[in-house]
């Protein structure tokens, strides 16, 4: 049985993270390998998954578990960037750089690369991804980047395109799920209530934490303009999954839950607070709104009246990933 590592953004509480972390895990079980995964929470990773897990930060069972393996996986998500702090980089190519040493096979997966503006922290990466067996990126920008620096990788679509979701038979009801972001603006959040008034008034409103720490506060406030309107609304914390593919609309700020909704047809409007969900609005055809909301919310409304959910699930079931380089690496003797 071969033995697997997994590094990643594990065990934060991040719906998009874990929901990677699910289809990849469930992908190597099948293909009867020893799963570890190195998480801030280990016990619930082990206890969510069925794996084996190590602390994040416990360095002398980190460096045995990678040791150990035979495979090192260290994706997927954004993992390799100094935007959101230079100590996480650090991290995550010590992590790379042990697999390097101990001769294991370090697979880089489904990684949006960059932005990188420590230069010596950038030239540590390059060097290296160039050492990995196998690099694939989620993005053409990050493919673009690799190329530019010599790095041999693949594009590929996102890991959560091959999840398996049970689509049950949409309620009438109305997901909004925000975040906090630097660009997200209280004008956001009064259009978007009027909206709601307005047009969805007879419909059930769920309010979605994907993400404790970013989505409650905003969320609550949200709750309480839409409270001021006379809708109620509720929070939707747990199987969030199964919340948000039975919904007949959702607005949404994170790109896997519009990915969901998307993939079991609910009629979806994209709020772009980043690149990567404005891609999937623009690929799959679905209206977006700016975290400004400067644009007219009537149009907004009649484009996501039009869609065509049995188009949104055709979409998604033509982008499943592809697993064929990286299962190389398992069946090779």
């Amino acid at each position: 049985m071969s033995k697997a590592v997994i590094s990643g953004y594990y065990g934060f509480g991040n719906f998009g993270d874990e929901t990677i972390l699910s289809v990849l895990t469930q992908h190597l079980k099948e293909k009867n390998v020893d799963v570890t995964v190195l998480s801030s929470n280990p016990e619930f990773t082990a206890r969510n998954y069925s794996v084996n897990s190590v602390k994040s930060f416990d360095i002398k069972n980190v460096i045995k578990a990678v040791s150990n393996c035979d495979i090192l996986i260290s994706g997927g998500g954004s993992l390799l960037q100094d935007v959101t702090s230079l100590k996480s980089l650090v991290y995550y190519c010590f992590i790379i750089a042990l697999g390097i040493l101990f001769g294991k096979k370090v697979i880089i997966f489904a990684q949006g690369i960059g932005p990188i503006n420590n230069r010596l922290a950038c030239a540590v990466v390059i060097n290296l991804l160039k050492q990995c067996k196998i690099v694939t990126v989620r993005d053409e920008k990050s493919l673009e980047f690799l190329k530019k620096h010599n790095v041999n990788a693949f594009q590929v679509c996102d890991p959560v395109y091959s999840l398996n979701i049970n689509c049950t038979q949409a309620e009438s009801a109305v997901g909004v799920q925000l975040r906090d972001f630097k660009t997200v603006n209280y004008n956001l959040l009064q259009k978007l209530a009027l909206l709601i008034k307005n047009k969805f008034s007879d419909k059930k409103i769920k309010l979605f934490v994907l993400q404790k720490a970013y989505d409650l506060e905003i969320l609550s406030k949200f709750g309480e303009i839409l409270n001021s309107y006379g809708i109620i609304s509720e929070i939707v914390t747990d199987d969030l999954i199964n919340e948000l593919s039975s919904l007949e609309y959702l607005f949404a700020m994170r790109f896997h839950a519009i990915l969901c909704a998307i993939k079991c047809g609910v009629k979806t409007c994209a709020i772009n607070y980043d690149i990567k969900v404005e891609n999937l609005a623009k690929e799959s055809g679905i209206p977006m709104i700016s975290c400004d909301a400067h644009e007219n919310t009537e149009e907004i409304y009649q484009k996501l009246q039009n869609l065509n959910p049995q188009n949104l699930i055709d979409f998604a079931n033509g982008k499943l990933f592809d697993w064929s380089e990286f299962d190389k690496l398992f069946t090779a003797e």
